[in-house]
């Protein structure tokens, strides 16, 4: 027989997954305004946290049905994208902002979209054009 956790546990693992978003977030914006050089890896966040990484992952996996990095990934994706619809900004450049390397930044965003940043960019601008 399967026993459910207490309630204090439920609520502190949902605490916690607040707190990952709230810090991927600070972070991703951090970089943006060039406060921070480097992407923070989970064992970054976790020290911010001042939790094990291991206990980050699994509480936030246990929480949500899905990794940290997935909603990390999610998170950059979406700036990515308003940033290549909503700005002329060279794509390299773009992908440096995010410390990415260009070449990897491309395959990053292909696996997550099925086309490259510049097919993004060509068709949401086909799309405002047609509207």
């Amino acid at each position: 027989m399967v026993t459910k956790p207490p309630k204090r546990i439920l609520a502190r693992q949902h605490e916690i997954t607040a707190d990952f978003l709230k810090v991927i977030d600070q972070h991703l914006a951090d970089i943006l305004a060039e406060k921070a050089l480097d992407m923070y890896e989970i064992r970054d966040v976790a020290d911010v946290m001042h939790i094990h990484p291991t206990h980050l992952s699994n509480t936030i996996k246990f929480a949500t049905g899905k990794s940290p990095c997935d909603f990390f990934e999610a998170r950059i994706m979406d700036i990515v994208k308003r940033m290549l619809t909503e700005t002329n900004m060279p794509i390299a450049e773009i992908a440096r902002k995010l410390t990415f390397d260009p070449s990897n930044f491309t395959k990053f965003f292909k696996r997550f979209e099925g086309i490259t940043p510049k097919q993004y960019r060509e068709q949401a601008f086909a799309e405002t054009v047609s509207h």
